[in-house]
C-alpha cells in the first residue's frame, strides 16, 4: 500500500507543477484576484476527474482479463509518461504574463480541467491500470494511489499559488526549474517501468 501511496504522490507533484492550463490559470487568477482565488481554481481537479476515474477504472477492471490490451495500455501510458518527463526535464521556468480578464475562479478551473487532455490521457493510460493492478494487492492500495495522487497534485497547485502570491519570480527561478527536471527523470522512470509491465502482458 505504502509503494502504491508513494506513486500517487510522485505523478501528483509531477502533474502539479508541470505547466499547462490548469497551473496557468492558478497564477493569472492568483496575479489579478489574489492568493484566495488561485486556490480556488486549485481545487478544479475534485470535480472533474471523479467522472473519467471511475469510467476507466471500470473499463479497465472489465477487461482485467484480457493481458495483450491491458499491455498496449501499459505501453501507451509509459509514452505518455516519458513524454511528460521530457517536458519536465528540458523546464524553463513559466511565463507570468497575465492576458485577459478572468473572473468566478473555480468556475473558470473547472472548465479549463474538464477541457484539458491530460487528465483524460492520464487515467486512461497512467492511472486506471496502476489502480486495476493495485486492487489485486487489495481494497486499500488504489485508494492510497488516488489520496497520494489528489493530495500531492491540488497542494502542489495551492502551493504554487501561495508562492507565485509572495513572489513572482518563483516560477521562473532555479528552484522550480531544478524541481522539474528532477520530477522529469523519476517520470522518464515510471515510463521503463510501464513499459516492462506491458512487455510482459504481451508476453
Amino acid at each position: 500500500m505504502t509503494s502504491y501511496l508513494t506513486i500517487g504522490i510522485i505523478l501528483g507533484l509531477s502533474a502539479g507543477f508541470t505547466p499547462g492550463p490548469l497551473l496557468t490559470l492558478v497564477i493569472s487568477e492568483t496575479l489579478r484576484h489574489g492568493i484566495g482565488a488561485g486556490i480556488r481554481v486549485s481545487l478544479a481537479p475534485i470535480v472533474t476527474d471523479l467522472p473519467i476515474i471511475l469510467l476507466t477504472f471500470f473499463i479497465l477492471e472489465r477487461l482485467s482479463a484480457f493481458h495483450g490490451f491491458l499491455g498496449i495500455i501499459s505501453i501507451v501510458g509509459g509514452f505518455f509518461l516519458l513524454f511528460l518527463g521530457y517536458e519536465g526535464m528540458r523546464a524553463k521556468g513559466v511565463d507570468l504574463t497575465v492576458h485577459g480578464e478572468r473572473t468566478k475562479s473555480l468556475a473558470k478551473g473547472i472548465a479549463a480541467n474538464a477541457l484539458s487532455p491530460y487528465p483524460y490521457l492520464f487515467w486512461i493510460s497512467v492511472g486506471a491500470p496502476t489502480m486495476v493492478k493495485a486492487m489485486k494487492l487489495n481494497v486499500v492500495a488504489p485508494a492510497a494511489f488516488v489520496c497520494g495522487f489528489y493530495i500531492a497534485l491540488i497542494g502542489s497547485k495551492v502551493l504554487t499559488a501561495l508562492l507565485v502570491g509572495r513572489s513572482r519570480p518563483f516560477l521562473s527561478g532555479r528552484f522550480y526549474i531544478n524541481t522539474m527536471r528532477f520530477l522529469g527523470l523519476i517520470l522518464a522512470v515510471f515510463a521503463v517501468i510501464l513499459f516492462r509491465d506491458g512487455l510482459k502482458l504481451l508476453g
